[in-house]
This record gives structure tokens, sequence and C-alpha cells, in this order.
């Protein structure tokens, strides 16, 4: 059995053991009910000094959040004997995962976290933060909109279809508490933003994006912009808050409605007798503690309600009692087993099915490759065809090129005989004539490689190729056909030339073929016309792009359509040249494009891109 069926059939029988296991009664209710044991039970048991994890909100960067609450976790071991207190830093993912995983006893964040956490896992409110701006206010949390100073954008409404951007969709003093405002002034938050971009914690590269032009926008908590003035990283003159309020006794400019602050929160699995001693702890925390002002708070209140985030999270349409979706699952196979069986009965036949069909296809596409082999086989020969026929169009111009220099070898050759017969005179001009001799005989035989080249089929041979050279080659074969319909090729180069690594038999025929494609739609334009055929090298740094421009009538149809197979617009074409081309660029990892000319000319232009001998860039 092939490897991609066996291991088909162990994952169909795995799962379907697993789907079987999870319908036994009980088992569900297992899964769902069980938890573990919390760490801060056991280390209650069996520790004398117990270490307590105290999660908090890194929106400025862990080390900053490490820094801020350290002196925080001092206090509190100080005022509960026998415990440590330490800081865990995270984003709200962390936390979450954290909370749920028991590695964290404490939380300290604000109240939207706080009640998306409650409806998965039991958590004790024990105190609210009284914030150290603001005349000591428990109402703290907000949204600053951003925008540049310089922008057009006024309010909220200009953002229509722009680029905002927000730490993260759960960040109540951000994203969450604009999106409230939305819905308030009649915004679908989903469809108003082109794009929301969620950057993550720390909170300056909101404000970057902003001043740099990278977003329209930035959904900020409150006092973001504030900080990072007072920290010297930007200025304040530099951007505007849209929907713009300060209310009375607040530092900071706001945007949308305030919200309670955030609040330290205990796990379930903490004791009473320890939230109680922590929470006198807290209320007790002197507005001047060196905790306190390292925290920046003005200490800690008793927990205040949290009705406006629950009407917020009404209208977010946040759920509530939110579990896993895997507890779902169970429970409704425990109460569905005979539905859960017969999904497994299903899930057999289609996967069984599914092999059938795996095998099916393997079986056509086996001989799929092998049809396409003889086609590429069959191409091959067509290739060769289509070389030949290049060749039998400039045969009649090959008998006049070999032609005069054999008359001229002839000529030289007695001029130089009856001059040694003249008693030995002249000989300097002897030697002169059998060097003009050897000159044609070289020739001549440069005439006869050129065309045994072109039609000779062999196996690509990448090598060094001087593009000004082979192009010089191609026009040289072609001469003959360029003096008799009285075209003028004329080349241009710009930037430095280089070579490239190329099969040179497989250029020339190419550069062969598409000047004489040329040649043949100059042939077609009502005369008087003189023709001419602009070739353009542009040396780069990594790839050279060649093109060939006549004036002729240009392309009828679009340049992808005539480098199809077997398309020709020509009576006696065989539809290969263009494809052909197409091809051998291909293997020299180039590209080959055909268009009408750009300017108010007609004509053709045909583009070939090679890369730079050594280069690794893609030709663009």
């Amino acid at each position: 059995m092939p490897r991609p069926l066996l291991l088909s059939l162990c994952l169909t029988l795995s799962l379907t053991w697993l789907l079987c296991f999870c319908c036994l009664p009980g088992y569900a209710s297992e899964a769902v009910h069980s938890k573990p044991t919390s760490p801060a039970v056991a280390n209650e048991k069996t520790n004398e000094d117990k270490v307590y994890k105290v999660g908090v909100l890194a929106n400025w960067g862990y080390q900053k959040a490490k820094e801020r609450w350290q002196p925080m976790m001092v206090y509190l071991s100080e005022r509960v004997p026998g415990t440590k207190f330490e800081v865990q830093p995270g984003t709200f993912e962390e936390l979450n995962q954290a909370l749920l995983d028991n590695r964290i006893q404490f939380i300290i964040t604000n109240p939207g976290q706080y009640l998306y956490l409650s409806n998965q896992y039991p958590l004790s409110w024990l105190a609210t933060m009284r914030s150290r701006q603001h005349n000591g206010t428990t109402k703290a949390i907000g949204s600053a909109i951003l925008v540049r100073a310089d922008s057009d954008y006024r309010t909220l409404y200009d953002l229509k279809d722009q680029t905002v951007a927000a730490s993260g969709p759960h960040a109540l003093g951000g994203y969450q508490a604009t999106v409230g405002l939305m819905n308030k002034l009649g915004m679908d938050p989903q469809h108003w933003f082109k794009e929301t971009r969620f950057l993550g914690f720390p909170l300056d590269p909101l404000v970057y994006q902003v001043r740099d032009g990278n977003v329209d926008a930035a959904i900020t908590p409150l006092c973001t912009l504030e900080e990072m003035v007072k920290r010297g990283l930007v200025k304040e003159q530099d951007f505007r808050v849209l929907n713009p309020s300060r209310p009375e006794g607040y530092d900071c400019q706001c945007s949308t409605n305030l919200y309670p602050n955030w609040s330290f929160a205990a796990s379930e699995h903490v004791n009473a007798r320890l939230t109680k001693r922590i929470t006198q702890a807290l209320l007790s925390l002197p507005k001047d503690s060196p905790a306190a002002i390292k925290a920046d708070l003005a200490g800690w209140t008793s927990p205040i309600s949290q009705l406006q985030v629950i009407k917020l999270f009404g209208e977010l349409k946040v759920a509530k009692d939110q579990h896993p979706k895997w507890e779902s699952v169970m429970h409704w196979l425990k109460a569905n087993q005979h539905w859960g069986i017969l999904a497994v009965l299903i899930f057999l036949v289609a996967t069984i099915y599914h092999l059938w069909i795996e095998y099916k296809f393997r079986q056509k596409s086996d001989t799929l490759v092998e049809t396409e082999r003889q086609l590429k086989l069959k191409a091959v020969a067509m290739e060769r065809l289509q070389s030949s026929a290049i060749l039998g169009e400039i045969g009649a111009g090959l008998a006049h090129e070999l032609n005069q220099p054999i008359a001229a070898i002839t000529s030289y050759s007695e001029g130089g005989f009856m001059r040694l017969q003249a008693k030995g005179e002249g000989f300097e001009e002897c030697v002169a004539l059998l060097e003009k001799i050897n000159r044609q005989s070289v020739r001549a035989g440069e005439v006869v490689h050129r065309i045994r080249g072109l039609l000779k089929r062999r196996e690509a041979v990448m090598e060094d190729v001087n593009l000004l050279s082979l192009v010089d080659e191609s026009l040289a074969l072609l001469k003959l056909e360029l003096d008799r319909r009285g075209v003028r090729a004329t080349t241009r180069v710009e930037g430095e030339p280089f070579f490239v690594i190329a099969d040179r038999v497989g250029l020339l025929q190419v550069l062969v073929n598409l000047l004489k494609n040329s040649l043949d739609a100059l042939a077609e334009m009502p005369q008087p016309h003189e023709g001419s055929i602009a070739i353009h090298f542009d040396f780069l740094e990594h790839q050279v792009n060649l093109s060939l421009t006549d004036n002729g009538p240009g392309l009828a149809l679009p340049g992808d359509e005539l480098m199809a197979t077997f398309f020709s617009t020509k009576a006696n074409g065989l539809g290969l040249g263009l494809a052909i081309c197409s091809d051998v660029l291909k293997q020299h990892e180039g590209s080959f494009n055909l268009s009408n000319r750009s300017d108010q000319e007609t004509g053709c232009t045909a583009t070939l891109k090679l890369k730079r001998r050594g280069s690794t860039e893609a030709v663009n």
C-alpha cells in the first residue's frame, strides 16, 4: 500500500477510536469538571514561605512592568508574613492562559479582562486602583484616538475607509472603548475602517505608526500620548486627538467614556484568610509609599461597580459563560451518543470513499505524467522542425554569402599564380593576395558554422555569453535579408555591459527568430515604407533587458495568445517560434514579453530579460 494511503488509514482509525472513547458515559463529565490542584494550595500545605505569582498587564513592555510592580510585591510580602509575591508580566492572551493553567494566583488588570476571565474561571475582586493622576479618581480607563496634526481628519467620521492601529481586540482602554463609542454614533466597527492593525504591547509603536504616516489613526489608552511626551519620545504639537474631551480634574484628553481603573483579583484557589490579609494590606497602602509612587497610583479602594463595563460588553455582544469549544463538544457527545456514533460511521464511509478517490486519482496522475513526457519529446522534435524552417528561409542568402568569398578566393589565387610564374617577380604582392584568400576562406567557414549551429540540436550548454556579440552574429546571418528589404538595424547600449550565463545556440535561435518575425511584419507595410529595427541593451545591476522594436503594423492579438504553442498568424507558420522563445527564456530563469509600442508609432516590441552572471536575484 502506498505510504500516503497508509498514513490516511492510520489517521482515520485513530480519530475513530478517539470519538468512540469520548462517547463513553461519564467521560465527558470527568473531562469537563475535573480540575488540577492549584499550585497555591499545594504551596500552602507544604511550604512555610509560600510563593505567589501576580500577573500584570505589560502594556509598556515586560521590563517596565516588572520595574513598576516589583516594589508593590515587596510591600505585600512584608505586610503578609510567610509569603513572597513575584511579578509575572504578560499580554492579555498570556495572562488568560497562565490563570487557566494555575501558573498565577493573582492578577492586576483592567475590568474588561476581569469580566472576560470571570466567564471562564472564578475570580475574587479585592481592590480597585486609585489613579495617581486625575485627583485620585477610580475611573481612568478610556481611549484617545490620535491623528497627525497636519492631517485632514477632524472627527471619527473622517476615518471612514482609513487604516487604524490598536494594541489588541481585548483592550478595554483602547479598541473596545472606541467600538462602544462607534456603536453609539451609529457606525459599524466591523466595516467602518479599511483595516485595523493590532500591534500588541508595548504601546509606543501605536504613536510612531501615526507619526511616520504608516496608519491614519491610532486608538490608544488614556494618557498614552502625554506619557510619551513626558519621556521625550514625541512632540505633543505633532498630534491631534479626535472627539476630544477633558473631564474636570483630569490631566489627559480622552475620546471616549471613562471606565473603572485597574483592579487586583485573586484566583478561586487562594483561601479566604489570605485574600483578606492581602485586601487589608492594599487598602492600607499610603499614598506616599515608595510602592505606590513606583506603581503610579494613589492607593487602593474597595472594588467599585463594573456596571459601565458590563453595559459596554453587552453592546459589544461579548458572549457570557464562554467555555473552550472542546467542552461544548464533549457535552454534546454525552447527551447525543447515538448521533455521535452515526457521525463516526459517516466519517468512516467518507474516509474510505476518499481513499478510493485518491487511488483512482493516482492512476490518472501516472497516465498524465507519461502523456506529458511524450508531449515533451514531440515538442523537442517540433523545435528542430522550427529551426529547419528558419534555416530554409535564410538558405536563399547562403548561396550569395558564400559565392562572394569563393569568387574572391578564385580571383586572388589566380593572380598570385600568374605573378609567381612571371619569374618570381611580385613576391610581396603574392603574400598580400594569399592573406586575402585566407580571410575570405575564414569568412566562408564562419557563415557555414553559423548555419550549422542554428540547425544543430543538442543539450543546452550554459557558458559565458556576450550578448553584444550574439546580436552582431544574428544580424550577420540576416544581413542579406536586411539589405534586400532596405531595413535599417540600429543598436543602442545603456549601462556597463556584462556577461550572462546562457546557452549560446538557444539564444541565437531566439534572436534570429525575432529578427525574422520583424522582417516579415515590415514586409506587410504599404510601400514606400522605410523599415527599421531598433535593438536596445539596458544593463542594470542584476539583469539585462534586451528589446527589439520594429516600426511594422504591430500585434493584432495580445502577446500571451501569440506565444501559445501551434498558434500562428502566418499562412505557412508552424506556431512554434514564439512558444520556443518563451521556453528558452524560462530555461534561463528569465522572461520574454511581446507588446505593441508605447509611443505614437506603430510596431511591436519584444523584450528579453536575463540575469547577470552570478546574480541570485529574480528578474523583474
